[in-house]
Order: C-alpha cells, then structure tokens, then sequence
C-alpha cells in the first residue's frame, strides 16, 4: 500500500503517472499493432477493423464503470484505514465483473452483424468488421475481470504490477500477431481473424498473470470466496461513482460510432483514415489519461483523510501538467500528420483524408486533457454525475451539428471536425467550473483524520 496523504503531491502524481502511461501505451498497441499488419490488407479491412474497433469503447464503458467505483471506494477505505471494507469492495467488484463477462459475449455476438451493417461504407468493410468482432469479443469481455484487479491496486496507490503484466500481454500480442495476422514462420495467414485472435490470447494471458498475482502475491485486497456473495449495499455504492463515468465512455462510443456514419458515404477510404487518425489521437492522450488516471487514489485517500488542501494541490498540479503534455502533443500533429498516418498506411486518399483530420482535431487536445482531469477528480470525490453531465452535454451539441451539417449539400468533413474541436472547448469550460464547485462544497467540511474524535 502507498500512503498517499503525505508527501510531494507532484512527486506521487508523476510517480503514479509513469506506469500507468506505460499500461496505457502498452493496451493502445493491442490495436496499433492490428492496425499496422491489417493495413497491409488493403483500405477496406482497415476501415473494417476500425470501425469493429469502436465496440471496445462501449466494453471500456463497462469497465470504466466497475473500475472507477473500485478506485473510489478501496482507496477511500484504505485512506480510513478500514482495510475490511476495501477487501469487501475487491471481492464484490469482481462478482459482477465475472457476470459482465458472460453478458458481453452473449450480448455481443447477438448484435455484431447489425451494428457493422449500420456503420460499413460497403459489404467488404461490413465483412471484415464482422470477422473482427467475432474473434475479439472473447479478449474484450475478459477485460472486465482484468480490469477490476488493476483498479483495486492503484485505490491502495500500487500501480507496478498491472504495468509489468500489461507489457508481457502486448509482448505475446507482437509475436502473435504477424504470425496469424501475415503468416509468418506458419506461411498460413490468418488476416483479419489472426488480428482479433492474437489479442484474444495476449489479454487471456494478462488475466491469468494478474489472477496469480492476487492468489500469491497480494494480501491487503484479496480473494475470498466468502465475500463473493452478492451485496447489494455495495453494488449501490459502486453504481453510484461508476455508472456516471462508465456513461462518459458511452457518450465516446456513441460520439465515435456518428462519426462513422455521417462519413461513410465519403467511403471507406475516409472511414479508414478516421480510424487511423483516432488510433493516432488516442496514443498521444495516453500520457495526460494516466496523469488523469493518477487522480482518484490521491484525492480519495485524501478525501477518507480530511486533506481537503492537498485535494485542492492535487487538482492544480494535475491541470498544470495536462496542458504542458497536451499542449507538446498538438504541436507534433500540427508538425508532420503526414508521417505519422504514413506509419499505417500508403494510400494517398486514406492519408490526405488522415493529415486532414489531424491538423484539425490537434487543436482538441489542451480541452481534452482538461476533461480528463476533471472527470478524474469527480471520481476520487465519490461523485461522477458531474462528468457524465458535460459528457453528455458535450454529446448532445455534437449530434445537433454533425446532423445539421450532414444535410448541408455542400458538407465537407473538415467542417466536421472544427465542430467537434469547439464542442470540446465547451465540455472543457464547463468541467472545470463543476470542479471548483465541488471543491467549494465539499472541502471547507472535512476533518482531518487525526483531528476526528
């Protein structure tokens, strides 16, 4: 366990951040790595594949839900050095992610051929989207359970070992998947089915070395089949943090999956290069999303502590290196979108749609970092409602615009994407005004721990 209500808050923020920006970076290339050896397929199993890809938005939704409660809950328990109570929460959340499991394999093939045909520029995309689903469903449904052991690590402040199995797991998907993907060393390539099965495995394999830690390894938050029985007293607590962030990921599923609609009669070259730009964009966010990740342990363990001045520290300094880290990554985009989409593909349609795409949506990338970092700081004071407010605010406005803009007869996808840059803007303004409200409310009651009778 760290205790982090004492000590440099910057120092713990970045001490937190590393890792977690080393997992982070390791789960985006489970689909870089697809995503380069699928391009090799041809524009249209990219377009597919990308598009199939977005589910895992929805999955992260789930997940993000499960995990943010856990987060809140374990380290505000082990901040009150109620470690019982924590172990309570462990064992609860990892009920229901064994329920979401069975429910996102049943629900997910039920749906996958409609939700393809709904988004596909043509039937070879629909076909390759559909191909892809089948055989990542199994590695996107066991992220549930994976999930919920990471969080209940970083609520005691460790982060390590999720960072080191994360590694080990991309490193099985970089072997895997030119082997099934392109038939190397077989000679008998596999295609779009080798991509989905290769990060199948490599997420099998995260989930059983995380399973080993916590049977021999971990003791604060533990197995025990006794507290596996439902508690509904503490599914209510979890619902309650979770499902307002796990709706955020909803509001980007949703966001993402309208963006492929209103683009797919551009073709599914322009709904490949969306795809490679989003996969580009989400890599650069992967260090200001684990400083944001960082969040929640430092403000809840502060929170259960009474150190309504280092919640304060912590929100600041967390602000303060978002907008350095985002403002770098907006500058590389704005520098060579070229090269960077060339790293996936050589097609010149896909890559001028792409180098479009990103020297436009670049400039989101300051509010994007603001957004993350207060979304987390609602998490870590146990009330998310605020954030799946501006997220769906934030969704709601680009509905109306992308619509409005789809029935214009001279509609081009760059007007699309200033929308989206000025939505962001306002999704930013109004999170961080929520913020310095919650902060308002909450901090002047808290007592310190020691100081409590």
């Amino acid at each position: 366990m760290r205790d982090l209500t004492q000590g440099s808050v910057t120092k713990q923020i970045l001490a937190m951040a590393l890792p977690i920006t080393v997992g982070m970076v390791v789960q985006t290339l489970y689909l870089m790595v697809d995503l380069y050896f699928v391009a090799s397929l041809g524009s249209t199993a990219l377009a597919g594949v990308n598009a199939a890809s977005n589910v895992m938005m929805l999955v992260m939704a789930l997940t993000q839900m499960l995990s943010v409660g856990t987060v809140a809950l374990i380290a505000r328990a082990v901040g009150a050095r109620q470690t019982g109570n924590a172990n309570l929460v462990f064992n609860q959340a990892l009920l229901i992610a064994l329920l979401l499991t069975a429910l996102t394999l049943g629900f997910g093939y039920w749906v996958a051929d409609t939700y393809m045909a709904s988004l596909a520029a043509d039937a070879p995309t629909r076909q390759a989207g559909i191909v892809y689903l089948h055989w990542y469903l199994p590695g996107l449904a066991l992220m549930f359970v994976s999930s919920v052991m990471g969080a209940a690590l970083r609520g005691t402040g460790i982060v390590k070992p999720t960072m080191v199995v994360q590694m080990l797991t991309v490193l099985v998907n970089i072997i895997l998947t030119p082997i099934m993907t392109a038939g190397w060393l077989t000679g008998h390539p596999l295609g779009v089915m080798g991509a989905a099965f290769s990060s199948t495995l490599a997420v099998l394999v995260g989930v059983v070395l995380l399973a080993w830690y916590f049977l021999r390894l971990e003791h604060l938050v533990k197995l025990d089949i006794a507290l596996l029985k439902p508690n509904f007293a503490v599914w209510k607590q979890l619902f309650n943090i979770g499902l307002p962030s796990g709706g955020e990921f909803l509001m980007l599923f949703a966001s993402t999956a309208l963006s492929y609609w209103v683009i797919k009669d551009f073709g599914s070259q322009a709904q490949a290069a969306y795809g490679v730009g989003s996969r580009l964009m989400q890599f650069f966010f992967m260090p200001a999303m684990a400083v944001s990740f960082a969040l929640p342990a430092i403000v809840g363990q502060n929170l259960g502590a009474g150190q309504g001045g280092r919640i304060r520290e912590a929100l600041n300094k967390a602000l303060l290196i978002e907008v350095v880290l985002m403002t770098f990554a907006m500058l590389l985009c704005q520098w060579q979108p070229q090269a960077l989409a060339e790293v996936f593909t050589q097609d010149p349609a896909v890559l001028a749609f792409a180098e479009q795409f990103l020297a436009i949506i670049s400039f989101i990338f300051v509010a994007s970092g603001i957004n993350f970092t207060c979304s987390s700081f609602f998490q870590g004071m146990g009330n998310t409602w605020p954030a799946l407010f501006t997220a769906a605010s934030r969704l709601a406005l680009f509905a109306a615009g992308a619509f409005y803009l789809a029935h214009q007869g001279d509609f081009a996808l760059t007007e699309l994407w200033h929308w989206s840059v000025w939505v962001g803007f306002m999704q930013a303004a109004l999170s961080y005004v929520l913020a310095r409200r919650e902060m308002a409310r909450k901090l002047p009651t808290l007592v310190p721990l020691d100081a409590q009778g």
